[in-house]
């Protein structure tokens, strides 16, 4: 059994969280942004742990807020580290114009896309702390070993394409995953959970439902339908709860979408105004990252798909 301790990473309204795994080779789950990255090291130090003992970065998927600060974490081990990604999301580690094009994929056609390109431009200036080759690309089934200490990889796309956990399996009760944004619940600061492939954000559930996890840990601290934050280290009555209520909430925009045509009105939420409303979303929906228009672009292309 291995310690993991939180470390708050934050960047402007959002809570991030990193993860350090105490294993006899350190490993950082998730990075944060360039900001929050540069505390890290003082925050290793209060663990009596040294930046420069970390031999692992891994990343769980490649959005801004997870990815952003790898190369700065990176070149603070003396870069030793070997920074780790899927394939799938490699991309993002890669190239800060695949942010870009992403956004504009997926929220280009809601929004007015000219300001949401020079916007997302300049963020991942700020955010992310440099391009780079990840030293392991993963995908599902594949092993790490941390001095002695088992993780495998497991896929869970639908948060992204290339979303993966990472699960310490030698744990009494269970194993420990670290799924970043996987389980969204009913949002975070956003108040809307955000995936971009509905169907293999449910299916990604229920595998890591099928895990049982005895430890549960989040990249934000995720809200339950009444608001109120889950811990982003859950035990394992905790972590069924969120993924059960990330299910339920998947479930109800589901069926708020059943049959649903796109319908171009005056609202912010257009053309899915009824669907906010049905679902009870009053949010910003043009809060970047904009987790509605995400997930109800990923609905859509479902229906386009699925004729």
């Amino acid at each position: 059994m291995v310690d993991v301790h939180p470390i708050a990473a934050p960047w402007g309204r959002f809570a991030l969280f990193s993860f350090l795994i105490d294993a006899p080779e350190l490993a950082i789950v998730d990075t944060g942004v360039t900001a929050s990255a540069a505390g890290v090291p003082a925050e290793l130090e209060k663990l009596g742990r040294r930046i420069e003992d970390v031999k692992w970065i891994l990343l769980t998927h490649g959005h801004i807020d997870h990815v952003g600060g790898a190369h700065a974490l990176w070149e603070a081990t003396g870069r030793q580290a070997k920074v780790v990604i899927s394939e799938t999301d490699a991309h993002f580690l890669r190239s800060r114009q695949a942010h870009v094009d992403e956004a504009l994929d997926l929220r280009g056609p809601y929004v007015d896309a000219a300001a949401l390109e020079a916007a997302k431009g300049a963020e991942v200036l700020e955010a992310i702390s440099g391009e780079m080759e990840p030293h392991v690309t993963v995908a599902d089934g594949d092993l790490l070993d941390l001095g002695g200490v088992r993780v495998r990889v497991v896929a869970i796309p639908g948060h992204t394409a290339g979303a993966v956990a990472y699960v310490v399996e030698d744990g009494p009760g269970g194993p420990d995953v670290f799924i970043g944004d996987a389980a969204q619940c009913y949002g975070a600061a956003s108040g809307f959970p955000g995936f971009e492939d509905p169907d293999a954000y449910r299916a990604s559930l229920e595998k890591v439902l099928a895990l049982a996890p005895a430890h549960l840990y989040l990249g934000h601290p995720y809200r339950r339908a009444d608001g109120t934050p889950f811990p982003v280290a859950l035990d394992a009555a905790g972590a069924r709860e969120a993924l059960e209520g990330s299910l339920a909430r998947e479930a109800e925009i589901r069926a708020a979408l059943d049959g649903y045509t796109p319908v171009e009105t005056g609202s912010p939420y257009s053309p899915f105004a009824a669907v906010a409303e049905k679902v009870g979303y009053t949010g910003d929906p043009t809060l970047e990252p904009s987790p509605f228009f995400t997930t109800m672009h990923g609905y859509r292309t479902r229906q386009e798909n699925h004729g």
